[in-house]
């Protein structure tokens, strides 16, 4: 159940990590606030993963990366920008809590998509998980029903869903195909991804978007703590990956609507209305099924 305990740990840190993206994109164009999400992983990452080959019983590293492996990591990190820029892009239609939610639509893409092209597998239990999750998340939303979600903010939500998924499924695929025990393989997927999209931004900003890098560099304690809540974050997520299915995975992780309900209501003053309480008991709900399952 190690996996349990990395999925909670990503909810957690991964709800603070949206919070202050939302309150960074106030001020800073959305992709620079997508870059601060990565900027300073790398470094956090490497220091991890040297961390691991100094104190533990480690394996020997790769004298060189799969071409496979590489193939997988490039796709999941060029997804993830893709993925955070569309999140990023939702908060500012609606509030925090709206586009924080739709983005955990994840969750099912990644069952569906697991299932029909990834070999995964799940049980009926685990399906139900999932769908409980599902249900879960649209109640928290704040939504009362769909003809109350405007076009661009479903496309957007559904978008950012459906990129978060393909890239934990890849990043899965990515670390499976290194043959590295728990956690070494993660640890190296996670370093290559994070290099690749701090590079990536930092070119393409540079070149496009010179006075975007100024605005955060008027911020640097906010992007600072983005960036470290973020490797924190991916850290988890990666590492409870490489243990288990995708979609059990991801439907554990929607108690980070928990913590962000938390966050919406004591840090950002928003309201917390009564559905949020039956949202809240499926989530657990949720979270009991694909454990179980």
């Amino acid at each position: 159940m190690t996996w349990v305990f990395f999925t909670v740990l990503a909810a957690f840190m991964q709800a603070f990590r949206n919070a202050f993206q939302k309150k960074l994109s106030v001020s800073v164009p959305v992709m620079g606030v997508t870059l601060a999400r990565f900027l300073f992983g790398a470094p956090l990452a490497a220091l991890y993963l040297c961390g691991l080959y100094h104190w533990g019983d480690a394996p020997a590293a790769p004298a060189q990366l799969p071409t496979l492996f590489v193939l997988y990591a490039v796709a999941a990190a060029l997804m993830q920008i893709v993925a955070t820029s569309l999140m990023v892009k939702v908060f500012t239609f609606n509030n925090y809590a709206i586009g924080a939610g739709l983005a955990k639509s994840e969750a099912i893409f990644a069952a569906i998509l697991g299932v029909m092209f990834f070999a995964s597998s799940l049980t009926p239990l685990g399906w139900l998980g999932v769908l409980v999750g599902a249900v879960a998340v649209f109640l928290l939303s704040g939504l009362k029903s769909l003809r109350d979600l405007d076009g661009r903010t479903l496309i957007y939500g559904a978008g950012s869903g459906l990129s978060f998924a393909l890239t934990s499924l890849w990043v899965r695929e990515a670390s499976l195909s290194l043959g590295l025990p728990f956690p070494y393989g993660a640890a190296w997927v996670l370093l290559l991804v994070l290099t690749i999209q701090t590079v990536t931004l930092l070119v393409y900003l540079a070149l496009k978007s010179p006075e975007t890098l100024q605005k955060m560099r008027l911020q640097p304690k906010l992007v600072l703590i983005t960036s470290i809540a973020s490797c924190v974050g991916s850290l988890g997520w990666f590492t409870a990956m490489s243990l288990q299915t995708v979609p059990l995975v991801k439907t554990l992780g929607q108690i980070e609507v928990l913590f962000t309900l938390l966050i919406s209501v004591f840090w950002l003053k928003e309201k917390l209305k009564p559905q949020d309480l039956w949202g809240l008991a499926l989530i657990v709900l949720a979270a009991v099924l694909v454990m179980w399952a």
